[in-house]
């Protein structure tokens, strides 16, 4: 399942990439919001974000506010989250295969939508590459994340 979130700033790019993940057949559940006034991002980063972190292993979210910036400082403060800034096609293959990211950024303002949707192609269709070395490094950041949480939690690596 792909969750997707958004604030004003995102509103329009969230929307053009529903009506692509509609026409390839993809599940999607749109978690707002639902139009361009004015709202919080962290509540969408956190909505989206949970029910990643609490969902089967392959979910993953796509959130998009004007820069990316905001939203993906928000959903890496959710336990089991590998939020990564995707702006372009090299970056976002590398932040699946390398850190096995569970939440794509998007910023609607600064990317064109047409790179953004081809993004969001390469993000959910790229494998985490199980390398040593990046198993390694996640592995570091579980550890951190399990110091600062305490407990174990799902994860890939």
């Amino acid at each position: 399942m792909i969750y997707l979130g958004a604030d004003h700033g995102g509103y329009e790019l969230k929307e053009e990439i529903k009506r692509h993940l509609k026409d390839e057949g993809i599940d999607f559940e749109d978690l707002g919001t639902y139009s361009t006034e004015s709202v919080d991002y962290p509540d969408y980063a956190f909505a989206v974000s949970d029910r990643v972190a609490n969902g089967n292993l392959g979910d993953f979210g796509v959130l998009v506010c004007t820069t990316a910036t905001g939203t993906c400082i928000a959903a890496n403060k959710v336990r089991g989250i590998k939020g990564a800034v995707g702006y372009s096609e090299e970056v976002i293959q590398r932040a699946r295969n390398d850190t096995d990211a569970n939440v794509l950024c998007l910023g609607g303002g600064a990317m064109e939508h047409s790179e953004a949707i081809k993004g969001v192609d390469i993000f959910i269709r790229t494998p985490f590459s199980y390398a040593g070395r990046h198993v390694r490094r996640i592995n570091k950041i579980k550890a951190r994340e399990e110091l600062e949480f305490g407990g174990a939690k799902k994860g890939a690596a």
